[in-house]
């Protein structure tokens, strides 16, 4: 199906800077709306477009680009001081006041997005009504660990080129590169070719790896940034929101990645998708449209 034009876009002003925002369905509908935030650090919106259709449903869907990122602001003259999860969680609060839903809105966040998505959440937002995460981990370590599993089953020639690339630091070479793509086709989105939506956050990547390679790294697997030592599992008891987990059963998030929050969060059901990777709003639209929207209406 075709991805829902914006009812509205514009832009939040956040400190000396711009949050750019994109609004599907409408606000005064009565359902809370509901905002989705983006992975990376640094992917840009456009990946998550898909679940512009949960409007369809009755409810505003809220799509932004973190700073540095897409149509907000860029700052690529910040060095690694400037970018931590505070800024992301200011930012958000920032949108939430903007828009004027931090009375009642419903949060969901992909990969990265569900990392600061559960660091609001553990803050206890009285305003949130539900916590959707997806395809996210609790914390780094675990995602080092489970990812270097995964590029172990791959190709011995991939592995190879891999480690001797990395040793070097010779990221863009594109033999690095072109292994890179070999895991993230098992891992990160298994639909070839990947859709326009999924293109284009790759480009923004590509065209402002500011915020990505600061925080995340080179790629999916070799993390070197500074969320390497990130965690929230020593305070995921304290999401009190309803929660809904989902990954995907060949997702580089693996079960292991997000079992913490299962465990700890009191009122948590969680979703696997059988026949996705790390994007199965893309892999598996409808029925995730489904199962998300169901979850939303139940705790409207």
């Amino acid at each position: 199906m075709a991805i829902p034009e914006p009812t509205v876009t514009g832009y939040a002003p956040f400190g000396p800077w711009q949050t750019w925002y994109r609004i599907t369905g409408d606000l005064g509908s009565g359902a809370p709306p509901l905002v989705v935030l983006h992975g990376g650090p640094g992917a840009a919106h456009n990946y998550t477009l898909r679940m512009a259709r949960l409007a369809e449903q009755g409810r505003a869907v809220i799509h932004y680009d973190q700073l540095g990122i897409g149509n907000s602001t860029h700052l690529p003259e910040k060095g690694a001081g400037f970018w931590t999860v505070q800024v992301f969680l200011d930012e958000l609060d920032n949108l939430l006041a903007a828009l004027d839903i931090a009375d009642g809105y419903h949060l969901l966040g992909q990969s990265w997005g569900g990392m600061l998505g559960a660091e609001h959440a553990v803050l206890q937002p009285p305003g949130m009504r539900s916590l959707v995460l997806c395809d996210s981990p609790a914390s780094m370590e675990l995602w080092a660990c489970e990812t270097s599993k995964l590029v172990a089953e791959l190709p011995q020639e991939v592995q190879e080129a891999l480690r001797r690339h990395e040793a070097a630091g010779t990221y863009d070479d594109p033999e690095y590169e072109a292994a890179t793509k070999v895991f993230n086709g098992r891992h990160l989105c298994r639909v070839v070719p990947n859709p326009q939506e999924v293109i284009d956050t790759d480009n923004a990547i590509r065209a402002d790896p500011t915020v990505y390679h600061t925080m995340n790294g080179p790629n999916e697997f070799h993390i070197t940034g500074t969320l390497r030592d990130w965690s929230v599992a020593d305070r995921a008891h304290r999401i009190t929101a309803p929660t809904l987990l989902i990954n995907g059963a060949y997702d580089e998030a693996t079960a292991a990645t997000m079992q913490p929050f299962y465990d700890a969060i009191p009122d948590v059901r969680w979703e696997v998708f059988a026949e996705s990777s790390h994007m199965p709003h893309v892999e598996e639209e409808e029925r995730f449209l489904d199962v998300v929207g169901m979850f939303l209406r139940e705790h409207d």
